[in-house]
């Protein structure tokens, strides 16, 4: 097996296990944050959950890229920029804006999440760096700056619906949870799950590319599930919860 067709398979492999999540996701809920319950085994702290699960989407994904014989190309460095830009975020800044400590998370999960970023990171970072050929006139094909658009939409839907929630509980005395209002929050239930779909999708479609569509994919199984169980549960938490709000898709679902 030549090291394109074992990066093929593995992105193949992403799809097939995001199908399997999306079914499962639908019926127990991921055991982490506000779903965090006991039964699951050991435990460690959400902040460094949060830096070793992601950890290898900075580290792994920086170091397979390097070694690709592309890696000073326009297109590959444009992808790497975004691609870090979203995860130095989410792996080294935003866990310590996270307002108190945490519900602690199951190592399952923790390892479950380790996992997937070592496989999406490689198959990626090995992608655009060395397997796929991007020729000079893909800087002017839409398609890169079409995705690259949506995942700058996508980031800042993210990050701003990140800033509201820990916004709301800075107000707040205890360590609750409250109804968050205003922009994107008047539609979907969590804006930041939808922002992050959009940045995947955006990647997808500027890298062209298996592994990047896979990743588009498991990202939407994901979180899809998640935002609908987070959806359920303000119901069930607050009765004057807005009925109008959708789960993840603004007027559909």
């Amino acid at each position: 097996m030549t090291e394109a067709e074992l990066v093929r398979a593995i992105s193949g492999g992403l799809i097939a296990v995001a199908a399997i999540t999306f079914g499962l996701l639908f019926v127990v809920d991921a055991p982490y944050g506000r779903h965090a319950r006991a039964g699951w085994g050991p435990t460690m702290p959400t902040r460094w959950a949060w830096v070793v699960m992601e950890s290898p989407a900075v580290l792994l994904f920086a170091f397979v890229y390097a070694q690709g014989q592309y890696r000073a190309h326009p297109v590959p460095l444009i992808l790497l920029i975004l691609w870090q830009a979203h995860y130095l975020n989410r792996t080294f800044v935003y866990p310590w804006r996270m307002r108190g400590a945490g519900r602690p998370t199951p190592l399952v999960v923790v390892a479950l999440g380790f996992a997937f970023q070592v496989a999406n990171s490689y198959v990626n970072a090995r992608t655009i760096s060395e397997l796929q050929v991007y020729a000079p006139s893909w800087l002017q094909d839409p398609r890169l700056w079409v995705g690259v658009g949506l995942f700058m939409v996508g980031r800042r839907i993210n990050t701003w619906a990140d800033g509201v929630l820990r916004a709301l509980r800075a107000r707040r005395s205890d360590a609750g949870y409250a109804i968050p209002h205003g922009g994107l929050y008047a539609w979907v239930s969590c804006p930041n799950y939808l922002g992050e779909c959009i940045e995947w999708l955006g990647w997808a479609i500027a890298a062209w590319s298996l592994a990047g569509a896979s990743f588009a994919v498991f990202t939407f199984a994901n979180l899809a599930p998640r935002a609908w169980a987070h959806h359920q549960w303000y119901r069930r938490t607050f009765e004057d919860y807005p009925p109008e709000r959708r789960a993840l898709i603004p007027g559909l679902w």
